[in-house]
């Protein structure tokens, strides 16, 4: 089963496409998510946390609405105390949630939202008059953010994402957060469980080839707490013919308790500080009954809590908590602990229950890992070490980090974009068992009707399938295996119906037919690696067996007599089998069959002349007829309807639109506002503007940007984007001129300076050309002095014009302008730079008489072959380099040749040897 599911998984060496690609996961708390990229770009690790726009790794999962404007993460967690009725949080763990069960953990943790129960049973939060959103619109914002978030730190649009799930989410859950992940824009390669994500983080750089594991991943989060048992192993596999050690792991088992976290330690807090400010303030107040008293403590507390893990002693203090009254106390360690005694024993729970269903001794888990902002309580740790009998815990694993990081490596493997060389095999299984029921007339309740279709820890993804023989339509319920182990929240274990039809109408249509047996439908289940199982298709085969007539040939020859040996006879027999595939479907009532027919084969004959005769007989045949069956679904648990996902797609994107404008408007007036504080003091510090603008211009311009900047704070708060940039032009267009006369002080001057400089060395460039690269075209290089010459003199002429322009005018020249001429002239010096040197006219070989031929062969055979082939292919050249082509003068010419002294001999060898020599470009 294990070699059935790999993901092969690497950090390091990551092999891309050719073209850029990034993935991305997300790991969705109940208040916090985190975000990782793997990103392709060269120069970037290739998995890192994407960070917030405040520069933090992890963001509040939040979403708020102000009036009309739509706040998200830390926009959102900044007005959490003064509008806690708007600031919406805790949505992961009411996604799929039936209203009562949202209800009662909005009442529970204060949470002063406005809700009502839709027509699918579940909570719909109610903004203002005109406006409700779904848990599925809500959580939709959120991951948008994360996508935000995924494209800022990647620097391009990121579409494919993994996402993280505690492992008690349910069908429902699981169903509603895919379709919150579609609002957002998101293409969900998967979903994973998150302890799947953790151990993925932890085998991924280690070997187990010498040693197999069990580990225990422990996690503590906000609201939920979990234990899971992981298989650590290896196995030998064939990579281009080499055996090589697979690292692999397979999730055993998996408990948890949904309601305990570390929420409920802070909340026991909560209760105890409002419990004492109630006594200090008297008067029968109570501060549970202000939302915004509450949203101030809890989010203190939440400070103290963390200030415990590291202190015997923490302080709160919280400003104007209830009735501009102040609150302020301490609490000891000791005395947290007491509040919270009942949570440390169920806290040990998940993981008596999974070492328990295990059967493995305690010695006989490797370790124990702890992963989740809760694990860091001292208290927690004291109880786990004292339970597992150990001195010390293992955190190899960031805490906070492991399960997003561990998730991208998923992401990343399932991507087509790239491809990653460290092997990890990852088999995860299903937190939940599961049923299917069969219900429709003539169907009893019994074994055959009620049957387990995946037991729990079933493997990720699998196919399943059923068969069942009837003759009418039915119904097929998908249901979890035990009513003792639902998702929290769910009030059945049924949570999907499908109607199968189709079968009583195929059954009436052929019923006077001859059935060679009864009707038997075939149901198709899967369940998919995001754990989501579903009824794919179900169809029906109908045999019927009936005399068809089918063409069988047997040729007999006789009597043949014919001079021509070409004559030939074919004999074939071919047995056909009728098919039909008719698609019924139930709603429109419309069917389509297809028959084949049979194609008769005939003997073929060259002559004429002696006929042949073929036997014709009949055969019996089985025709076929396969049905697909238009399934739909009902019961609990029912995400959003298409209609719905339509309506829903269109609020989010005018919200978005909104969002943008928004930006864009306190973009711009960001940008206003500092233009106007940075000109303000660039006047009071420099008395160099002095030099370039009179007292009026300057007086005149601070006169427009205290203008501008009391209408800031006035008139333009509610400004659109639109008037912001048009008072920011209006103020440009007269401070830019000032500007540039004040940089061209110091610019012109550099770029004179640098001029002169290059001018200078020219000259020096052109008397090196002359030097070492004669055969550069003269008429070129003189171009260049001449154009040296002609930027030399507009050089000068512009120096003095600039002497008798004012300060205060538009300069006479400006450094670009400099800059731009001395770079048309690198341009055309290095145009000539580049031309290379001319390779050598090639040697034309003189023609030979027969007399010279006879004395080449009567040499001495001691003279070698190179020397004859040098000797015999000279060339004569003429003083001016004309080829000479009489014969008796290249004679006279090769005699002369062999009188040269040795050195010259030599030198014309070597000349000869390397006709090509080599170019060399000077830069």
């Amino acid at each position: 089963m294990l070699l059935k599911l790999l993901t092969f998984l690497s950090v390091a060496s990551l092999l891309v496409s050719h073209s850029q690609s990034a993935v991305s996961s997300v790991d969705l708390g109940s208040e916090w998510l985190k975000v990782a990229v793997v990103n392709l770009k060269p120069g970037q690790s290739p998995i890192s946390i994407a960070i917030n726009e405040m520069s933090k790794r992890k963001s509040p999962a939040l979403v708020a609405f102000q009036e009309s404007t739509r706040l998200l993460g830390e926009e959102a967690s900044g007005i959490i105390a003064r509008y806690p009725h708007g600031v919406f949080s805790q949505l992961r763990d009411m996604i799929g949630k039936p209203f009562k069960q949202v209800k009662h953990l909005i009442d529970s943790l204060y949470l002063p939202f406005d809700v009502v129960e839709d027509s699918r049973g579940a909570v719909s939060f109610k903004i203002d008059e005109n406006n409700n959103f779904s848990v599925e619109e809500l959580l939709a914002m959120v991951l948008s953010y994360a996508v935000n978030l995924a494209d800022t730190h990647a620097k391009l649009a990121v579409k494919d994402f993994v996402i993280s799930v505690p492992p008690y989410f349910g069908q429902a859950e699981r169903k509603g957060l895919m379709q919150a992940a579609e609002l957002a824009g998101m293409n969900v390669l998967s979903l994973v469980n998150e302890h799947s994500g953790a151990a993925l983080q932890y085998g991924i750089d280690k070997d187990f080839s010498n040693e197999s594991r069990h580990v225990v991943f422990y996690d503590m989060g906000a609201t939920t707490t979990y234990a899971t048992l992981v298989y650590f192993s290896a196995y030998n596999a064939k990579v281009y013919g080499k055996t090589v050690s697979v690292n692999q792991f397979q999730v055993k088992d998996v408990r948890w308790d949904a309601e305990l976290g570390g929420q409920n330690m802070e909340l026991r807090l909560v209760e105890y500080f409002a419990d004492e400010f109630n006594k200090q303030v008297g008067n029968g107040v109570d501060v549970r009954k202000s939302p915004k008293a509450m949203a101030k403590l809890k989010k203190q507390v939440k400070r103290t809590k963390e200030i415990l893990s590291a202190n015997t002693m923490a302080p709160i203090s919280v400003e104007s908590l209830y009735d501009d009254i102040d609150f302020r106390s301490s609490i000891t360690r000791q005395k947290f602990e007491e509040l919270c005694e009942d949570l440390w024993e169920r806290s040990l729970v998940p993981l008596r229950e999974v070492l328990n269903y295990s059967g493995l001794k305690m010695d006989e888990i490797y370790a124990v890992e702890l992963i989740g902002g809760g694990t860091r309580v001292p208290k927690l740790q004291a109880k786990l070490q004292e339970y597992l009998g150990r001195t010390e815990l293992d955190r190899h694993l960031d805490a906070d980090e492991a399960i997003v990081l561990g998730a991208s490596l998923l992401a990343a493997n399932l991507s087509d974009g790239i491809k990653l060389n460290r092997k990890l095999g990852m088999v995860d299984g299903s937190s939940y068992g599961f049923v299917v029921e069969l219900d429709g007339p003539e169907l009893q309740k019994d074994e055959s009707t009620r049957q387990l279709l995946a037991p729990r820890m079933k493997k990720l993804p699998s196919k399943m399938f059923r068969s069942i023989i009837h003759a009418k339509d039915f119904e097929v319920s998908l249901a979890y295996e035990s009513e003792d182990l639902l998702p929290p929240g769910a009030t059945s274990p049924v949570f999907a119906k499908y109607a199968v039809s189709g079968l009583a109408e195929a059954s009436e249509k052929y019923s006077s037919r001859n059935l060679s047996s009864p009707i038997k439908a075939n149901l198709h289940f899967s369940l998919s690696r995001s754990g989501v199982l579903s009824l794919d298709r179900a169809d029906a085969v109908i045999e019927i067996t009936e005399w068809v007539e089918v063409p069988k040939k047997n040729l007999i020859v006789e009597n043949v007599a014919s001079s021509s040996p070409n004559i030939s006879a074919e004999t074939a027999a071919q047995n056909m089998t009728v098919e039909a595939n008719e698609n019924l479907q139930s709603e429109s009532g419309t069917s389509s069959a297809s028959n084949s027919t049979a194609e008769e084969l005939s003997a073929s004959n060259s002559s004429a002349e002696e006929p042949s005769k073929t036997e014709l007989l009949t055969e019996k045949r089985l025709k076929k007829r396969t049905f697909r069956i238009v399934e739909k679904t009902v019961g609990p648990g029912a995400s959003l309807s298409k209609e719905a996902l339509v309506d829903a797609e269109a609020k989010l994107e005018e919200l978005d639109k909104k969002d943008a404008d928004r930006r864009r408007t306190a973009e711009l007036k960001n940008n206003l506002e500092g233009y106007i504080y940075a000109t303000k003091e660039k006047f009071e510090t420099s008395e160099d503007y002095e030099k370039v603008s009179t007292s009026e211009e300057r007086q005149s311009f601070i006169e427009k940007l205290d203008e501008a900047q009391e209408w800031l704070y006035t008139d333009g708060e509610d400004a659109t984007a639109k008037e912001f940039q048009e008072r920011l032009d209006v103020l440009k267009a007269i401070g830019d001129p000032v500007f540039f006369r004040f940089k061209e002080l110091t610019a012109r001057p550099a770029s004179v300076e640098h001029a002169q400089k290059y001018l200078g060395q020219l000259q020096q460039i052109v008397n090196d050309w002359e030097t070492n690269k004669p055969w550069l075209p003269k008429d070129r290089t003189d171009e260049v002095l001449k154009d040296s010459e002609t930027f030399k003199s507009w050089l000068d002429e512009k120096e003095n014009d600039q002497k008798k322009t004012s300060g205060f005018s538009k300069p006479a020249f400006t450094s670009e302008e400099v800059y731009e001429k001395i770079l048309k002239l690198q341009d055309k010096i290095n145009s000539i730079n580049r031309i290379p040197k001319p390779k050598p006219k090639p040697e034309k070989k003189p023609k030979k008489n027969e007399t010279e031929s006879s004395a080449e062969d009567a040499k001495d055979s001691s003279t070698t072959s190179e020397k004859n082939n040098t000797e015999n292919n000279k060339a004569a050249y003429e003083s001016d380099g004309s080829v000479t082509k009489d014969s008796s003068s290249t004679s006279e010419k090769n005699n002369a040749e062999n009188d040269k002294p040795a050195s010259e001999s030599d030198g014309l060898a070597k000349e000869k040897i390397d006709p090509q020599p080599e170019v060399h470009d000077e830069l």
